[in-house]
C-alpha cells in the first residue's frame, strides 16, 4: 500500500463550508507530536480498550500511547509492514510483513513477540474476525487471503481471489469484503466457509479502490476510490448507493456509528466528513499534506493520521522527498 507521496506536493488543500446544520459534526486538529525514526509507514490500527495506536513504520511496529502522547513499546522484525490486526479478545495482535512475507504474532497486554507465521507473497491488509477468531491476511501480489486460526496460531487454509488486493473489513457475522484495486471490484468472502461469495463492480462510482469500512448494523461499505471519490456500497448486493467527492489520493475510510459520520483521509491532507444518512459533504477537514491514512477511536471520537513534512523538488517537476525527522501523529477531534 505505499504509495506515491511526492506527486502529492502540488495539491491545494482547502477547507470545505460547512452547513449552519452540520457545526456540531466540525473536527478540527488538536495535536501535533512528533516520533522519532524512518519517514516510512502505512496502516494505522486503533485499540479501543488500552487507548494505543499501533503504527507500521517500516521495519518495526510503534506501539503509542495515545494518553500519554508517545511512544511505549516496539515490535520489532516485522520487515516492510503494512497492518496491525488486532484481537483483543485473545490478546494477540497480528502484523502483515510485506518484505519477508511473514505474520508476526504478539501480546497486546506486554507487545512481546510470541512467533511469526508464513504468508504468500506481499501480505498487506491484514483483519482481525471476530466471528471465526480468524485472521485474514490479504497477499497483495498473490491475490490470495492467507487464513490463520487465531485461537491456534496457525496457518489454517488460503483463499485464491485475484487481483491486487487492498483494505479489508468484516461485519462480525460471517462476511468480509477485500477491494480488489486493479480490477475496480469489491470481493465477498464467507470467513466461515473461506469461499468466496461475490464480486462486485465499482466501475460506475469507484475506481481503483483503496480505503474499505464497514456499518456492520446495515451491511454498508464506504470505498476510497483513486479517482477522489468516496463510494458507499451495499455490501451484499453491490449497489452504490452515492458516491461523493474527496481529496486526491484517498487510502483510507472509516465509519463511526454512533454519529452516522464516515471519514476519507487523503494524501493531499485533507479528510472527508460524509453523513451515514444523506451521504452529504459536512466537512473537509484541513490536515497536512502525506497524511493519507487514518485510525478512528470510535469511543472519543477522535480520527489519528500521521505524516511527514515535504522538502522543496530540487528542480521544477522533480520529486520531493519526504524530510528526515519530521514523522508525527495528529489528532483530529470535534
Amino acid at each position: 500500500m505505499f504509495k506515491n507521496i511526492a506527486k502529492l506536493i502540488s495539491c491545494v488543500i482547502l477547507s470545505a463550508a460547512i452547513p449552519a446544520h452540520a457545526a456540531q459534526s466540525t473536527f478540527h486538529i488538536t495535536g501535533k507530536e512528533p516520533v522519532p525514526g524512518d519517514v516510512r509507514w502505512d496502516y494505522l490500527s486503533f485499540d479501543v480498550d488500552s487507548n494505543r495506536l499501533y503504527i507500521t513504520h517500516g521495519d518495526h511496529v510503534d506501539v503509542y500511547d495515545t494518553g500519554q502522547n508517545r511512544v511505549v513499546a516496539t515490535i520489532p522484525g516485522t520487515e516492510g509492514v503494512h497492518g496491525v490486526a488486532l484481537a483483543p479478545d485473545l490478546d494477540r495482535g497480528f502484523t502483515s510483513n510485506g518484505a519477508s512475507s511473514t505474520v508476526t504474532i504478539f501480546e497486546l497486554s506486554t507487545s512481546k513477540v510470541i512467533g511469526t507465521l508464513p504468508t504468500e507473497k506481499k501480505p498487506d491488509a491484514i483483519v482481525y474476525d471476530p466471528h471465526t477468531h480468524r485472521v485474514f491476511v490479504a497477499n497483495g501480489d498473490s491475490g490470495t487471503l492467507t487464513v490463520i486460526d487465531a485461537q491456534t496460531e496457525k496457518v489454517i487454509g488460503t483463499v485464491a481471489i485475484g487481483g491486487k488486493l487492498e483494505f479489508e473489513a468484516v461485519d462480525g457475522k460471517g462476511l468480509l469484503y477485500v477491494n480488489i484495486e486493479d480490477q475496480s471490484k469489491l470481493a465477498v468472502v464467507d470467513t466461515v466457509r473461506l469461499s468466496v461469495r461475490a464480486r462486485h463492480d465499482l466501475t460506475s462510482g469507484c475506481l481503483e479502490p483503496t480505503g474499505l469500512s464497514i456499518d456492520p448494523a446495515t451491511e454498508r461499505l464506504f470505498v476510497g476510490c483513486r479517482n477522489q471519490t468516496m463510494a458507499v456500497v451495499a455490501g451484499l448486493t453491490g449497489k452504490i448507493l452515492a458516491s461523493v467527492p474527496v481529496g486526491k489520493g484517498c487510502d483510507a475510510t472509516a465509519y463511526d456509528s454512533s454519529l452516522n459520520l464516515a471519514f476519507a483521509s487523503s494524501g493531499d491532507g485533507t479528510i472527508t466528513v460524509l453523513s451515514g444518512e444523506s451521504y452529504a459533504v459536512l466537512q473537509t477537514i484541513a490536515t497536512q499534506p502525506t497524511a493519507r491514512t487514518m485510525a478512528l477511536d470510535a469511543t472519543e471520537h477522535r480520527i489519528y493520521t500521521v505524516a511527514a513534512e515535504l522538502e522543496a523538488p530540487p528542480s521544477p517537476g522533480a520529486r520531493a522527498k519526504l524530510k528526515p525527522g519530521t514523522f508525527a501523529v495528529i489528532t483530529v477531534q470535534r
